[in-house]
């Protein structure tokens, strides 16, 4: 009885210590959320320090000067300048949101904004299409898979600067390969390059033609990691081609449809090396997409205009954010984890 009421005693005395105030009991403060990251993970931290380093000097300085531009007048003749021994300094002005206004009561940025989206809904819709079909073709065991594998994936493995050129020579209205075949069959030539239907046609072929070894590869990777035990028992239950591709294919390929989807349109929106060394926009301003327009501000007209190509490139980067957001919040409506 006399051991039983110490130990009650000992133990009602270690609960006072441990929930009792830190202060006067010798036990050092909580250390907040950030500390005890750092002191846990402080490795990790060092680790990334240098890649944060690089972005913020890469995009960071530049994003947020091409933004201070973009509510500016600069152009060609009022920024700092050398000429000879002689400094010329800025005098451009602070202008507000009115290149942002001009921008969206016009239309230029309008108009510009109509192709590009259409040239990025063709190219990553056709591309996906084609992506998705040669994918299932190549999950299927058939004679030379893997000679179709590395013919498909040639053109990925191909600079992109190099394969733009190669079209450029096919396209070309009097010596291309494509209007010779087109003549040796008995059938006018087509100006690929001139004309502003064909060319935007033109332009669209190439993406694509570019963009289905990525698809694919990422489409069959996901095809393969279906179960194949989901197809058998869909077989045994009478399931058609259609039912099994509607009912298991693609709910499987989820996942990586939106990565891919995602990731295509970005990169389709800014994909300015088609267009800049297929038609430079041309002819006219047929195949003008934004990028290349905001390009065209700055380096090929005259004065140079850096505050209305800082505009469109802000604008550019808020519609893709934009998009991202709201694709992110219809997947995650529909069940995904984003």
């Amino acid at each position: 009885m006399a051991v039983h009421t110490s130990q009650s005693v000992a133990k009602a005395a270690d609960d006072v210590v441990v929930r009792g105030p830190s202060r006067g009991t010798g036990n050092p403060p909580t250390p907040g959320r950030l500390r005890r990251a750092v002191s846990t993970h402080w490795y990790a931290w060092v680790m990334v320090a240098p890649v944060v380093l690089v972005i913020g000097v890469i995009i960071g300085y530049p994003l947020v000067r091409g933004v201070y531009l973009s509510l500016t007048d600069a152009n060609e003749r009022n920024v700092a300048r050398s000429i000879g021994v002689n400094e010329m300094p800025a005098t451009y002005k602070f202008v507000g949101a009115d290149n942002y206004v001009d921008a969206l009561t016009g239309t230029q940025f309008l108009g510009t904004l109509g192709w590009t989206l259409v040239w990025t809904v063709s190219c990553v819709g056709i591309t996906f299409c084609l992506g998705m079909a040669l994918a299932n073709i190549l999950n299927r065991r058939i004679a030379g898979r893997s000679a179709y594998r590395m013919a498909l994936i040639l053109p990925w493995a191909i600079p992109g600067f190099v394969s733009v050129f190669a079209w450029r020579f096919l396209y070309n209205e009097d010596r291309g390969l494509l209007n010779k075949v087109l003549s040796g069959a008995g059938i006018d030539g087509v100006p690929w390059l001139n004309d502003p239907t064909w060319a935007k046609f033109s332009v669209i072929a190439v993406n694509v033609w570019l963009g289905i070894p990525f698809m694919m590869v990422a489409l069959l990777g996901g095809l393969q990691s279906i179960p194949s035990e989901q197809y058998e028992a869909a077989e045994m239950d009478g399931a058609t081609a259609w039912q099994r591709f509607r009912h298991i294919t693609l709910p499987g390929l989820r996942p990586v449809s939106t990565t891919v989807v995602l990731l295509s349109t970005i990169w389709t929106f800014n994909m300015f090396p088609v267009i800049f060394l297929l038609t430079r926009g041309g002819p006219g301003e047929a195949t003008q997409i934004l990028v290349t327009q905001a390009y065209k501000f700055s380096f090929e007209i005259s004065p140079r205009d850096f505050a209305q190509s800082s505009t469109w490139g802000v604008l550019i980067l808020v519609l893709l954010m934009l998009f991202a957001v709201v694709y992110r919040r219809v997947l995650r409506t529909q069940g995904d984890n984003w």
